[in-house]
């Protein structure tokens, strides 16, 4: 219920700042272009609250939070007393209409680099970009525990979350790409990471798992959580044991502890596991068993689970001063947006899911209340991606949403006189059903990617 309230509350409160500097865009141009504002709603439906300002116009917030309008004296919608006709959107030249309707987006790329710029202030804390475990294709390409990831391609990775984003695009694309590490012994190096070799269909949540790399921070201990009653570790191991070596081979970690158990198993009799217990080191005899999975497959088992942890704190930080941080503003804002391009981009060719790609109301207030747990500069990050998606989105050229109004207007431009009203009707009702059509897929996706999962 806790988590459900706070997704929630965050998806509220960040559907208002959004929308909020969206329309206040749209608002602040039209009045300078001289046209009079009837209402400045957040919010759909019934109004909760209005006031009307001296300058005229209604403010009001409305029963649905998710979205809002401003509402211009327009003939189009309704009759305009001949005193007013020179403040009608209407009746504004074509290059004042185009400003007034590209503000909006415009207002939320901006506020995008100002939540950068807080959040490069700020500082946004996260862990070091440190490899905890490599196998597979990252193994092959030459990755090693203990590897810090410097770069990705051309893309620097302070941080782990920057090498996540880095390598995403990378293994959508199917392409190899230049991974720059600087070893545990300080030597650096450059490696080929082959994500051509990638399966053509893979989990995209789990890109980082499928090429084989784990971080450090993720590395589950070799400390026992739990002993199963009547298992070859009951009364022999206990909860808090810190399992060093079995057999003589030393364990760094939980991973390790399987391979070896499957190997005492097989070779019979009673084995050493050693183990710290309280501060002191003990030698304990034991014999695996053989157990059945689920599916059939014969295995050799201890009878112990991992400890569950807390979670580790971050170790490291993105911090900028107020002066550095405002081009790396600029600059994180340009990449998110070629990324954003990059991925619709994707979903229209193929090349990834739209499943993974169009998110709805509970993947995202489900995210922000994550993030918002993280830290304030955690969640200017997300406010800040949110913000240039809802700019760019509204871009695109699809009647009723502000690109679609610039196509018309740039129509206009070239034939010299305004779209038919005839044309227009026809572009509300294709983008209506575009538009629901795309709600409909992100409320499936959040079906599926939230309650059936």
């Amino acid at each position: 219920m806790g988590e459900l309230i706070g997704s929630l509350w965050w998806l509220v409160v960040s559907l208002g700042v959004l929308v909020s500097i969206h329309e206040y865009g749209h608002f602040w141009v039209a009045r300078r272009c001289g046209v009079r504002v009837l209402r400045f709603s957040i919010g759909f439906g019934k109004p909760l609250w209005m006031k009307r300002g001296a300058d005229g116009t209604e403010y009001a917030v409305a029963a649905i939070p998710l979205g809002g309008y401003v509402k211009m004296l327009d003939e189009r919608e309704g009759d305009v007393p001949d005193a007013q006709l020179d403040q009608a959107f209407n009746r504004k030249p074509v290059w004042r209409r185009i400003a007034i309707v590209a503000a909006g987006p415009v207002a939320n790329l901006l506020l995008c680099v100002a939540l950068f710029w807080g959040m490069f202030v700020i500082g946004r804390p996260d862990y070091a970009p440190v490899v905890g475990g490599a196998e597979r294709i990252a193994a092959e390409a030459g990755l090693r525990a203990g590897d810090t990831v410097r770069a990705v391609g051309t893309r620097a990775t302070p941080t782990w979350s920057e090498v996540q984003m880095a390598l995403l695009p990378a293994a959508l694309d199917h392409e190899d790409v230049p991974v720059r590490v600087t070893g545990d012994d300080g030597s650096e190096r450059t490696l080929q990471l082959p994500l051509s070799q990638l399966p053509e269909h893979f989990d995209e949540r789990n890109a980082i798992g499928v090429i084989g790399l784990s971080p450090r921070h993720a590395v589950v201990p070799a400390v026992v959580g739990r002993v199963s009653p009547d298992t070859a570790a009951w009364g022999v191991l206990a909860e808090g044991d810190r399992i060093t070596a079995i057999d003589g081979n030393p364990v760094a970690d939980w991973r390790g502890i399987g391979p070896q158990v499957q190997a005492l198993g097989a070779q019979g009799g009673l084995a050493m596991i050693e183990v710290e217990r309280d501060g002191e080191r003990l030698a304990l005899e034991i014999q695996p068993r053989e157990a059945t999975d689920e599916d059939g497959t014969q295995r050799w088992v201890l009878g112990i689970e991992p400890a569950r942890g807390v979670r580790p704190e971050f170790d490291a930080m993105r911090r900028y001063g107020p002066l550095q941080a405002i081009p790396a503003a600029f600059a994180e804002t340009a990449h998110q947006a070629r990324e954003l391009f990059a991925m619709i981009g994707r979903a229209f060719t193929g090349k990834v899911s739209v499943q993974n790609t169009v998110a709805g109301p509970v993947t995202i207030a489900r995210a922000t209340n994550a993030f918002a747990g993280q830290g304030a500069a955690w969640y200017l990050s997300i406010l800040a991606l949110l913000s240039l998606s809802l700019g760019i989105l509204n871009l695109l050229p699809i009647p009723i949403l502000d690109g679609g109004h610039l196509l018309y207007y740039l129509i206009e431009l070239v034939k010299g006189s305004p779209v038919s009203e005839r044309v227009m009707a026809a572009g509300q009702y294709v983008g209506l059903a575009l538009i629901a059509g795309l709600m409909g897929l992100a409320f499936y996706n959040d079906i599926v990617n939230n309650l059936v999962h």
